[in-house]
């Protein structure tokens, strides 16, 4: 079995996730439709609890295929990038990441940082699982949907998007494979220009003389020693919110986000859903639907 025949059968695999309910996690239902408003808008915090738990549930998942047992076993490691590998006799050793999205939230806040330089194409995959709680606001997770894309293209979609020297520069982490797992750069960032107008005069003047195929993003050394001495000759700031999956315009994540929106949830799509919270909709009629017949239904003595 080859790397790809192993990530190809886990896509597959995953996308039975899709619809699975988990039972680890019961959010208790709000008494008004204004705290409903209100869960809302903090319950996406739960997504780096149920990235733990689907990243369980998908080791267990993939496990029980019987395709793999010949050639090795997914194991899940954390910390360390990806999420979970394919020990065994298959090389490159594949590896999938797990990012969830609360698509009821503002954006999909994941961030995938790591290097094109540390992603063999076709070894590490990246799958995306979007999640609402059964009753939309409460009740137990429920995967919504699921997308399984190649890690490397996420990585050159993200530094394409970003890199603009000199307004913003892409840097690669340093050389640090003499150092101990723990202590090994793989990010990327991203840094702002912050000077003066008259600054960036000078420093777009610079950019010009390197050439149009020179200001395109690499990540081999030549590129990187001229990108750092930018940075080290005029203002910068390094960007908080770079490598956000939701900003970095990948065709196939954009495909993914438009599809979850436009599904329909207790007979509303999720963008429309979406709106009401961002518009102070949550005391609206369509709301107290999903949680009235619940809470008129007497407890048992």
């Amino acid at each position: 079995m080859k790397c790809r025949q192993v990530l190809d059968l886990a896509a597959a695999r995953l996308e039975h996730m899709r619809g699975r309910t988990l039972d680890a996690v019961d959010i208790a239902r709000p008494d008004t439709p204004e705290e409903a408003a209100n869960l809302a808008k903090v319950i996406s915090k739960l997504s780096p609890l149920l990235g733990n738990l689907i990243e369980f549930k998908a080791v267990a998942l993939l496990n029980a295929e019987p395709e793999y047992r010949p050639h090795g076993r997914w194991k899940r490691q954390d910390p360390g990038f990806p999420d979970t590998v394919f020990e065994g006799s298959v090389t490159p050793t594949p590896g999938l990441e797990i990012k969830t999205w609360f698509p009821l939230a503002t954006e999909i806040t994941a961030r995938f940082k790591n290097s094109q330089a540390g992603l063999s194409p076709g070894q590490t995959r990246v799958c995306v699982l979007a999640w609402l709680p059964t009753r939309l606001i409460f009740g137990e997770p429920r995967v919504l949907d699921v997308c399984v894309i190649a890690g490397s293209s996420i990585a050159k979609a993200r530094d394409d998007h970003y890199h603009n020297p000199p307004e913003y520069v892409v840097i690669e982490p340093e050389d640090t494979a003499g150092r101990t797992v723990n202590l090994q750069q793989t990010n990327t960032s991203g840094h702002r220009f912050q000077g003066t107008p008259a600054q960036l005069a000078q420093a777009r003047k610079r950019v010009q003389r390197w050439g149009r195929s020179a200001r395109e993003y690499r990540t081999d050394a030549e590129c990187q020693a001229r990108l750092r001495r930018l940075l080290a000759a005029f203002p910068y700031r390094q960007d908080g919110n770079f490598a956000k999956m939701d900003r970095i315009m990948h065709a196939g994540l954009e495909a993914f986000k438009a599809r979850v929106l436009q599904q329909e949830v207790h007979g509303r799509s999720v963008r429309e859903w979406r709106h009401d919270l961002r518009t102070g909709g949550g005391a609206h009629a369509s709301w107290r639907t999903l949680w009235e017949p619940a809470g008129n239904q007497k407890s048992p003595d």
